[in-house]
């Protein structure tokens, strides 16, 4: 009877340990929607994150300890009719000689909304200087909602990815001012998961693969807890190509809800979600994300900077 106790138990032990926790974090780890850059002057590292009209922290190591810096655009965006709104969703580039800080501008649930730009030569506060509109936005009944955007340099193009809901996720290409857009938007990623809960996007290059992350479920109504399964996690499709083709494991095309599990609730982290991928020396790729920590309770939302390091079996990530 004992033998078949632990034998049964042993496929919720597996599962349990599918995915290690995260890596250590020390000083300011409360954190929103992460990006994560290395300074090329000096390899420090900068995180900015949503709220706090785009909070700037620095740190000598992903592990921290993170100090908190100031603010990125403390007096909003100048996007005409977004006066005084709060910024979310920051994504963080660099391209000759200087740092592009990309934005969105909304309200919760809504399709009013704008993805804008500042740019800076260190990224420290006091330095940036809003560019504002890129030109893509939305607004009720068009095919996506314009947020959480991320820049991809393929070749000598870069390319922006962009959504949330609607339609989930589109792409276009850049001005090689990498200030506007140029020509029309493309859906490059849509799932019938929770209404079309997909947003988040975020493309990593990796020997010979566009690998496309995005964020599906609930990422912020967490209190009372949604129905499990329900909640933030991540998943991944990759293509030969930055602009199209994304396919998950299985073959089964991002366009037609096709997404591998990358990283969902386990242990004490619920709801991970909304990061990104940065190459770290000595450690390897980072796979850096949001989270609530179910050790300060289950009644609250409060999220969390995480980070593991990613394991590339088989072509395809693992933490």
């Amino acid at each position: 009877m004992l033998f078949k106790f632990v034998a049964a138990l042993l496929p919720l032990v597996r599962a349990a340990a599918a995915y290690a926790n995260p890596g250590a974090c020390s000083g300011d780890c409360g954190v929103h929607d992460p990006a994560v850059i290395r300074r090329t002057s000096d390899g420090k590292f900068y995180r900015f994150s949503t709220n706090n009209f785009i909070s700037i922290a620095s740190a000598t190591n992903i592990a921290g300890p993170w100090t908190y810096l100031g603010q990125a655009l403390p007096g909003g965006s100048k996007i005409s009719g977004f006066s005084g709104v709060d910024l979310w969703a920051p994504d963080i580039i660099y391209n000759n000689g200087l740092y592009y800080l990309y934005y969105s501008v909304s309200s919760f649930g809504s399709q009013k909304s704008a993805i804008g730009v500042a740019t800076s030569p260190t990224m420290d506060p006091g330095s940036w200087t809003d560019q504002g509109a890129t030109g893509v936005a939305s607004s009720n009944g068009a095919a996506y909602n314009a947020i959480d955007s991320n820049i991809i340099k393929a070749g000598n193009d870069f390319y922006m990815s962009f959504g949330s809901f609607w339609g989930d996720i589109y792409q276009v290409k850049m001005e090689s001012s990498l200030l506007k857009k140029t020509g029309s938007s493309s859906q490059i990623a849509w799932t019938s998961f929770g209404n079309g809960a997909m947003e988040g996007a975020f493309i990593y290059y990796r020997q010979g693969y566009y690998y496309l992350f995005t964020s599906w479920g609930n990422c912020c109504q967490l209190v009372p807890r949604p129905a499990a399964g329900t909640e933030y996690h991540m998943r991944v499709c990759r293509s030969t190509t930055a602009t199209g083709g994304y396919k998950d494991k299985n073959g089964v095309d991002c366009k037609q809800s096709g997404g591998t599990m990358v990283l969902e609730s386990h242990g004490y982290v619920y709801a991970p979600g909304h990061g990104g991928v940065i190459d770290v020396p000595g450690v390897g790729s980072v796979l850096y994300y949001h989270y609530v920590n179910n050790n300060q309770g289950t009644n609250q939302a409060a999220t969390y900077f995480g980070w593991n390091v990613i394991g590339w079996s088989g072509g395809w990530p693992s933490v």
